[in-house]
């Protein structure tokens, strides 16, 4: 069991107006008392591109090593760094079809953000309430339509 109060809480979402699309990723950041909003947008980009930057830019806001809590309501994201990316960098970053893993910039990224940090990933259901979960949603959609306006 985690210290709470030593813990960063973070939630992220990632949103696409089409898919591919005008983009948008939003994040939440929670320590103590605390609260920041992260968010930020891509013109042509798909969901899981957006969902696995929400993730990055987070873990990149942190300014000292960290323990950290992500919630994450993309299955994407939580299993793919939690299970399957080392098989990818084992086999030279082809899947287990043996073709080129999609968006190997971006789990090459997150690998490297969460260096130094120790992160739990947890998933939850998006679009089912959880409060900060539809704040980095909100974030998200507003990022992706502020480039179609």
């Amino acid at each position: 069991m985690t210290d709470s109060s030593k813990t960063v809480e973070i939630s992220t979402d990632g949103a696409c107006l089409g898919n591919p699309g005008p983009g948008g990723w939003g994040a939440v950041l929670r320590y103590g008392d605390v609260e920041k909003e992260l968010s930020g947008a891509e013109p042509d980009t798909t969901n899981n591109r957006m969902e696995l930057t929400a993730a990055i830019k987070a873990l990149n806001a942190l300014t000292r090593p960290s323990t950290v809590i992500l919630y994450t309501d993309s299955s994407y994201v939580r299993n793919g760094i939690t299970k399957w990316v080392a098989g990818w960098v084992r086999n030279g970053w082809k899947s287990s079809s043996k073709q080129p893993v999609k968006n190997t910039d971006l789990w090459q990224e997150l690998i490297e953000a969460e260096k130094g940090h120790t992160v739990e990933w947890r998933w939850v259901k998006g679009h089912a309430g959880d409060k900060y979960n539809e704040i980095a949603d909100s974030l998200a959609t507003s990022a992706a339509r502020s480039l179609k306006s």
